[in-house]
Order: C-alpha cells, then structure tokens, then sequence
C-alpha cells in the first residue's frame, strides 16, 4: 500500500511559501511557509501533520489493540505534541508526546495501561520517528 502526499514551494526559506497536497483531497493547497513553522503565522506545517498523523496512527492501533483484549473503547482521544529542537546546524524532530483519554467503562485500568503501552512503540508513525515517545494515558469512568 502507497499514499501520497505532495509539497510546492516558491521563493526562498523566508519570504517564500508553498502548498501541500493529499492524494485523499482532505489536504487541496493547503499553504505553509517559514512564518507558519517558526513564528506561529497562519497555515500548516510538518511538524503539525506529523503530530495529527501519530495520533491517528495510535488510536487505531489502540482501538485494534484493546478490542482484541476484548475492551472495545467507547472513544479514544489523543493529542500528540511534536517537538522540533535546533540541533547542530540544523532542526531535528526530537520528541512526540501523545496524550491520550479513553473510554471503556469498567475497564482494567493495569492492563489498559499496558495496552496503550504496547500501541505506542507498535503504531507504524512511533517506529518511523527516531524521536523520543512518551505519553501520559488515562482511563475514563
């Protein structure tokens, strides 16, 4: 399986811009630039797409993870922060932190934990990164 992405970029680091694209439509054109990334300007970034791209990743694989364990979660909900450190000469994707909050009602909250533990290092986006991974999971009532 392939899914593509694209990226256009027109002028220089900091008074050009560009688009990113999905071969899914969700993302037509949408702009990034330097202002975006570094100075907290309007538009996307790599980093953002990454951090929604990890949550995705985990709470499917949670889901997956924790129905097999028969603990079918009524929601999942994850925020990842991905941070990106100056390092060297260069920037580095250094960390992604996933905050998670689910819902199984009556669930055992030990083997929930080891669960979430399990979809974190086995989410295909956790093995691409080399960055660090933490998290902080919590079981809902």
């Amino acid at each position: 399986m392939i899914k593509n992405a694209s990226a256009v970029w027109q002028g220089g680091i900091k008074d050009g811009g560009g688009t990113i694209s999905t071969e899914s439509g969700v993302l037509k054109e949408a702009p990034y630039g330097f202002n975006a990334r570094f100075e907290g300007g309007k538009g996307t970034n790599p980093e953002e797409l990454i951090g929604a791209a990890h949550a995705g990743c985990f709470s499917m694989a949670l889901s997956l993870m924790l129905g097999d364990a028969g603990m079918v979660p009524e929601r999942i909900d994850t925020k990842a922060a991905v941070t990106l450190d100056k390092v060297g000469d260069g920037f580095e994707i250094t960390a992604s932190h996933l905050t998670v909050v689910v819902k199984i009602p009556g669930a055992d909250p030990a083997k929930f934990a080891a669960i979430a533990e399990k979809a974190k290092a086995g989410c295909p986006v956790s093995k691409l990164l080399k960055a660090a991974i933490t998290m902080d999971a919590r079981l809902e009532a």
